[in-house]
């Protein structure tokens, strides 16, 4: 499904999030940028916002590789690229997350920005994409997740799942015409792990130093963890 981007995708993301899937970024480029890395990658990097918020913040020799498997995210990301100026700061490669085509040690740090559900929810592909991205990373290398999250409050819980139910799914069918796509991003988001199952999933992977800061009272989550 995500190979056949809709015309509006970046427009819905920013309803059905009413704007604050921006500032989660923002969040995630800080707590990744946060040591001065010169080589990031950017996993799933979709059309490009994460990417070029790292680009854009990093320090001026620093490098940022934006990596997806869709085709079509990658031509906007690298035209959105191009207009913010960041071009020549950012390479854009099409790859797949459990086979990241980059020698061991690679990258000073990592993120990923609403893609780590795809990757770890009724995933075969998770222990390898895990392993992959400790491959990659340096050791001291920071591993950073921002993604959907399940709130610890159950009545806040129960909140943000009719929130998913009632108006996420509607909006973006309504606005994309893909009924599958964001019945999916709903079920998954609904049954998605919680912070403690994130952890314990980063740790078993052999990461260390895993931390976990809830946003928007849980409904998404900016994890850290250290390779």
């Amino acid at each position: 499904m995500f190979l056949s981007l809709p015309p509006r995708y970046d427009l819905i993301n920013r309803i059905i999030t009413f704007g604050l899937d921006g500032r989660w970024r923002r969040l995630a480029v800080r707590a990744c940028l946060e040591n001065g890395p010169q080589r990031i990658l950017d996993i799933g990097c979709g059309t490009g916002d994460l990417t070029i918020g790292l680009a854009l913040m990093a320090g001026k020799n620093a490098a940022v590789t934006g990596l997806d498997y869709s085709p079509p995210m990658l031509v906007l990301a690298r035209a959105k690229a191009a207009q913010a100026g960041v071009a020549e700061k950012v390479n854009f490669v099409h790859g797949d997350a459990t086979e990241l085509p980059f020698p061991e040690a690679s990258f000073d740090a990592a993120a990923i920005s609403f893609a780590f559900r795809n990757l770890t929810y009724k995933n075969t592909g998770q222990a390898r994409h895990l392993a992959e991205v400790r491959r990659v990373l340096r050791p001291g290398g920071r591993y950073v997740i921002v993604e959907s999250s399940q709130p610890a409050n159950p009545i806040i819980r129960a909140l943000f799942h009719l929130y998913l139910r009632v108006f996420v799914a509607p909006v973006g069918i309504r606005l994309s015409g893909q009924r599958n796509a964001y019945r999916y991003l709903v079920e998954s988001a609904r049954h998605f792990s919680s912070p403690e199952e994130v952890r314990e999933m980063l740790l078993e992977a052999g990461f260390r130093e895993v931390t976990y800061r809830p946003l928007l009272f849980g409904a998404a989550g900016l994890h850290t963890a250290t390779r």
